[in-house]
């Protein structure tokens, strides 16, 4: 009786495993192109967070604060990240990407980082990376607005502690200081908020990455994993809101979830000062830029030199 309930537990789990990944959205978003580099050593997935409001109701839109696409002038990254596992053993690391990082994109030229989504969606976007940085991206996942809300309250929120009150009507946010559990609208609100910063993008996508190891530690903590209430309803929320690529799957996405519940390294990619163009102001893609990537594309992590001290 022992071994057909374990036989039972086992198939269920496959079962729901194979159902889970049949309901994730995939888009051709790792294609090959003319020229393109040969596999980086270790891994590295490109996490991007759109202003998606696709299957948004306007009532939703109200109560996430996030006005409608044709507001907003269409799609684009809020947050661009990469996950990047050594090949030499080292700690994984968690890389935020400044969206006002001035790169090459593919027939468009020179502009900042998150126009390449704009101008081509994600195929455009890893292309432009890839051939900045001299990697090779293994695996793509993007959520939207609504996904991202929806995966926080099915894990019942997250907790996260800050330093400063935040207050920032159009993200909807109003926290005091301290630690506190954020539901779904907070937690967005949190990620998408700027404007109240002395360095606007560069402090969100701190506070980007700190939220985001938050909900890790929350979303494989034993007390969800091992509940099926919350394991199935975060399952659902997850697979429904998430897009990979057309070669990923559920697993892949499980695994890193799993690099990233611990202790990761946490970095904003380096830039070399500010300037300005014909693009507005802009992040200078300079030495140290390109250090810190030749690092990651030989499959080492970076010297400390290149890592910020931030949280």
């Amino acid at each position: 009786m022992l071994g057909l309930a374990l036989v039972l537990v086992l198939t269920l789990g496959v079962v729901s495993v194979l159902w889970a990944d049949s309901k994730l959205q995939r888009i051709d978003a790792l294609p090959d192109y003319p020229g393109r580099g040969g596999n980086t050593p270790g891994s590295i997935t490109l996490l991007v967070g759109t202003d998606s409001r696709e299957g948004l109701t306007p009532e939703q839109q109200a109560q996430l604060s996030t006005g409608s696409e044709s507001d907003a002038g269409g799609k684009r990254t809020d947050t661009m990240m990469l996950v990047y596992t050594p090949r030499d053993g080292g700690r994984t690391m968690l890389i935020s990407l400044p969206r006002d990082l001035l790169v090459d994109i593919p027939d468009y030229g020179q502009n900042k980082l998150n126009a390449a989504y704009t101008f081509g969606g994600p195929a455009l976007l890893t292309r432009t990376l890839e051939e900045q940085t001299g990697m090779r991206i293994d695996h793509y996942a993007e959520i939207g607005f609504g996904g991202f809300a929806g995966i926080v309250d099915a894990v019942g929120g997250v907790d996260i502690c800050i330093e400063e009150p935040i207050n920032d009507p159009l993200a909807g946010l109003d926290l005091a200081a301290g630690c506190q559990t954020l539901a779904g609208p907070q937690a967005l609100g949190f990620v998408r908020t700027r404007y109240g910063f002395a360095e606007q993008d560069l402090q969100r996508v701190r506070n980007q990455r700190q939220f985001l190891g938050a909900l890790m530690s929350e979303t494989m903590s034993p007390g969800n994993l091992l509940n099926p209430f919350t394991a199935v309803s975060l399952i659902d929320s997850a697979s429904e809101a998430v897009t990979v690529d057309s070669g990923d799957h559920i697993w892949n996405l499980a695994w890193v979830m799993w690099k990233l519940r611990g202790d990761p390294l946490t970095v904003t990619a380096p830039y070399d000062g500010m300037d300005s163009g014909s693009v507005g102001s802009y992040l200078v893609w300079g030495p140290s830029t390109t250090g810190f990537f030749d690092a990651v594309a030989s499959g080492r992590t970076p010297p400390q030199e290149y890592l910020d001290p931030g949280p």
